[in-house]
């Protein structure tokens, strides 16, 4: 399950931490995200991911939304979560689970 969004020592965006940390398929995580027309840049160790906010996914599951606007953060992450079949979700067994989480 994931930590309550919070904001960041920095004040400069809000994470998301899953406790215990995730392993996500970085490569599968980019796949299923273009696939819903969200352009990503692969950084190798971390995805950024051009969603509204933008947000940085970690291989540990750990997320990162650049805005300071809570509200906003807490969409995204919504988004993300039903995309990604991220913890914390229900997931329809009809579908096929596409996050990356290995």
């Amino acid at each position: 399950m994931y930590r309550r969004l919070r904001l960041c020592a920095n004040n400069g965006g809000f994470e998301a931490i899953p406790e215990p940390p995730l392993r996500l398929d970085l490569g599968s995580v980019r796949s299923t995200l273009e696939r819903e027309g969200i352009a990503v840049v692969d950084a190798r160790v971390m995805l950024i991911a051009a969603t509204d906010p933008e947000v940085t996914i970690s291989r540990s599951g750990r997320l990162l939304f650049k805005t300071r606007e809570a509200a906003a953060a807490e969409r995204a992450f919504r988004q993300l979560q039903r995309w990604l079949d991220l913890p914390g979700t229900e997931i329809d067994e009809r579908r096929p689970a596409r996050g990356g989480i290995t």
